[in-house]
This record gives structure tokens, C-alpha cells and sequence, in this order.
């Protein structure tokens, strides 16, 4: 009897906002309650996304040094916040607003004259789930430059990037710009987001230079180990989990039940394809079966999948998964060839799986799962949809290397981009916020 009570009301909790948002509608019509569970939706994967800020910290706290933990932890915060107050003002209507040339949008800043309902949902909510979305593309760039970063360059870039590179971006293929109009897929973002911020990081990470000691004089690299493994990998389970409002919330609709769990089986088999690929790769190259690689090969084929997820089948997904383990092992040396020093291998897993993908749509995507676009090469559709995921990673990419090269090149006149080299042997939480993560672990010799 207790068990049923329990039950029933945990029932009526759930369908109270929907009744709520019935009655908003005039009444507790059906369209009142689809709002009402798609809002409850979207709202909980906003919640989601934005606990992946905590995952994104705990990540790149652990894989970098105990002296500059305090600093990165900062910037995981404060990038947040400036993120939202950009999206607010300007960003979502770059992103969103009118726009006949579908190269930018032109109306809604600071949500002025916005329509109460988008796509589905109240438009508030809808932007919350938008707003964390654009907070994680900014907080990307954070692990790539760590370590040697200004906090107040940092600042003026996170601005630039959520306030204007990311929203046009976001308007090509969300917001009704040219690329959606050409066909182009991304389902929830291995471009618009990932790519995006992953191709920031590597203008950045190439412009900012090195560590010290990072690189011998020969070009060889040496390895610096992050100070606290075990906090990475929670901070990996941490996103794992949030992956699963940021792709599933991505069809905005409580009510797709098929899709939904399509997608979020997609998004888990991906992940576990990327841990064992990368995993056994740098097991066989390097005779280790090193965990900090294979966690960023789940977050690897967390991003690979985030585009593909509701267009491919499962086996396809546990397929794309596996080569974007390989790829985050390959990418991390391919940096190493070429002197960028990446702490957390931000690149290779947002920037270079983020493009395999997208380009993966073109490859194995459906043409049931499509909504009337041609189907992915293997799969019969020739090669259309390949190039038009093709086209669309070239000019996001582009456009990113282009208009954030500028920035990042602004910051260094105007602020400077790096520490000086004091500050940085002597860890940034010290020389930019006057305070350690661990406190009374240095000793100070007095005379």
C-alpha cells in the first residue's frame, strides 16, 4: 500500500508542470501537456549540460599541475557566467534571430521581442538549454592553453567566442543559416560545438606556445603528469553522464521515445567503443595501458557520436566510436610532432573527432533516420551528403581558425596572452589569484 502511495505520487509531481503548462494554454489540452513534457525535458538536459561544467574542471584540474589547479577551476567558473551573459545580449540573436542571407540573425538581443514558444518549448527554456551548450564550446579552450594563460586574456576571449564566433556558427546550421538550407546534419553539435571550441583551442594552444620544459631542443617531447588522475576520472564520469541530456536533449521533445533512446544508446556504446579503442591502441604503440588516454577516449567517441547519434544504428555508432579512439591516440602524438602543447588533449578530442563525426553522417548515415535527405555512402546514397558535411566542417573550421587567429592576436597586442616566466614556474594560482588549491604544501624559507 505504501509502495502504490509512493508511486502515485511521485506520478502527480511529474505530470504537475505539464498541467500547470495546460492551464497556461487554456486549459489542460493535449498541446498543453506535449509543452508541458517537453519543457520538463529540456529543461532537465539543460541541468545536465550544465553540470558537465563540473566534469570539463574536474578534467582539466586533474590532468594539469597542482599549481595552477585553483586558476583553471576559476576560468571553468567564470567562463560559465560570461558565456550566459553574452548569449544573453547578443548571442542568441546571432544565433537565432531573422536572417534572409542565412549568414547571421539580426533580432532578439538581450531576448527582446522574442516569441514565447521555439521549437516546442517556452523560448526561456529553450535558451537555458542553448546557453549551456555555448558554455561548454567556451570552456574547451581552457585545458589547451592551462597552465601558461592569462586570466584576463582568457576572459576577453571567452567573450569573442560565445558572444560572436560560436552564435554565427550555431546560425549556419541550427538557425535556419545557408548550411542547414544545403542539407547540412549535426544533430547536437560535434561541429557547432566541439569542433568549434577544439579548433579555438588549437589556434590558441599554437599562438600561445608551450610550457616550459614541455619540449626539449630536438623537438622531443616530455611528459608532464597531471597531479590528480583520480579527480580526472570523475570529472570524465561527470561528462559521460551530462552527454546524456546534451544528446538525447537535443530533440527537444519529451514525447520522442523512440528517438530519444536511439539516441542515448548511440551516445553510451560510442563512449565504451572509444575507451577500449584507445585503450588498446596505446597499449599496443607504447606497451601501457594508460587510463588518462583511455578516458579521453570515451570523451573521444562522446563527441565523434554527438553529430550522427539519431542518424546512424547502433552498430554504426559502436563502429564510429572505436575510430575516434584511435584518433585521440594519434592526435595527441601528431601534436607532439608538430610542438603544440595540449595538457588535457583538448584538440584531438573536441576538435579532430568533432570533424570525424560530422563527416561520419556522410558515411553511415540513414535515409529513414534522415527526414528526406539523401542516405550516407555506405548506405547507398552516393556521395552528396559526404561532400555537403564536408563543405560545412571546412567553413566552420574556417571561419573559427580565421575570425579566433584575429582574436587571440588582438588579446596578445592589447592584454598579452602568457604569464611571465616567474609566474608560470611558480603556478598561476599563486601569481593570478594570490591562493593555492592545497593549501600548506609550499614551504617558504624565511632569513
Amino acid at each position: 500500500m505504501k509502495r502504490r502511495l509512493t508511486v502515485g505520487m511521485l506520478g502527480v509531481l511529474v505530470l504537475l508542470p505539464c498541467l500547470a503548462a495546460g492551464a497556461e494554454a487554456g486549459g489542460a489540452s493535449l498541446t498543453g501537456v506535449e509543452i508541458g513534457l517537453n519543457t520538463l525535458w529540456v529543461l532537465l538536459a539543460a541541468f545536465l549540460v550544465f553540470f558537465m561544467q563540473a566534469g570539463f574542471g574536474m578534467v582539466e584540474a586533474g590532468f594539469i599541475r597542482a599549481k595552477n589547479a585553483c586558476n583553471i577551476l576559476t576560468k571553468n567558473f567564470l567562463d560559465f557566467c560570461i558565456a550566459c551573459l553574452s548569449f544573453w545580449a547578443i548571442g542568441y540573436a546571432l544565433m537565432f534571430g531573422a536572417s534572409k542571407a542565412g549568414l547571421i540573425g539580426s533580432s532578439g538581443f538581450f531576448l527582446n521581442g522574442v516569441e514565447p514558444v521555439t521549437n516546442g518549448v517556452p523560448t526561456y527554456a529553450f535558451w537555458l538549454f542553448q546557453a549551456a551548450f555555448c558554455g561548454a564550446a567556451a570552456t574547451i579552450v581552457a585545458g589547451a592553453m592551462a597552465e601558461r594563460m592569462k586570466f584576463e586574456a582568457y576572459l576577453a576571449y571567452t567573450v569573442i567566442i560565445s558572444g560572436l564566433v560560436y552564435p554565427i556558427i550555431g546560425h549556419w546550421v541550427w538557425g535556419g543559416g545557408w548550411l542547414s538550407r544545403l542539407g547540412f546534419m549535426d544533430f547536437a553539435g560535434s561541429t557547432v560545438v566541439h569542433a568549434t571550441g577544439g579548433f579555438a583551442a588549437l589556434v590558441g594552444a599554437a599562438l600561445l606556445g608551450p610550457r616550459i620544459g614541455k619540449f626539449n631542443r630536438d623537438g622531443s617531447a616530455n611528459a608532464v603528469p597531471g597531479h590528480n588522475i583520480p579527480l580526472a576520472s570523475l570529472g570524465v564520469f561527470i561528462l559521460w553522464f551530462g552527454w546524456f541530456g546534451f544528446n538525447p536533449g537535443s530533440s527537444l521533445s519529451g514525447l520522442a521515445a523512440g528517438l530519444n533512446s536511439r539516441v542515448a544508446l548511440n551516445t553510451n556504446l560510442s563512449a565504451c567503443a572509444g575507451t577500449v579503442s584507445a585503450m588498446v591502441v596505446v597499449w599496443v604503440f607504447y606497451g601501457k595501458p594508460d587510463l588518462s588516454m583511455a578516458m579521453n577516449g570515451a570523451l573521444a567517441g562522446l563527441v565523434a557520436i554527438t553529430a550522427p547519434c539519431a542518424y546512424v544504428s547502433v552498430g554504426a555508432a559502436a563502429l564510429i566510436g572505436a575510430v575516434a579512439g584511435g584518433i585521440i591516440v594519434a592526435g595527441v602524438a601528431l601534436l607532439d610532432r608538430v610542438g603544440i602543447d595540449d595538457p588535457v588533449g583538448a584538440v584531438p578530442v573536441h576538435g579532430l573527432n568533432g570533424l570525424w563525426g560530422t563527416l561520419a553522417i556522410g558515411l553511415f548515415g540513414q535515409k529513414a533516420l534522415l527526414g528526406g535527405n539523401a542516405a550516407g555512402l555506405f548506405y547507398g546514397g552516393g556521395l552528396r551528403l559526404l561532400g555537403v558535411q564536408a563543405l560545412g566542417v571546412a567553413a566552420c573550421v574556417g571561419f573559427v581558425l580565421l575570425t579566433m587567429g584575429a582574436a587571440f592576436v588582438v588579446i596578445d597586442k592589447l592584454i598579452g596572452l602568457r604569464v611571465r616566466e616567474s609566474e608560470e614556474l611558480r603556478g598561476l594560482d599563486i601569481g593570478e589569484h594570490g591562493m593555492e588549491s592545497y593549501s600548506g604544501f609550499q614551504i617558504f624559507v624565511t632569513k
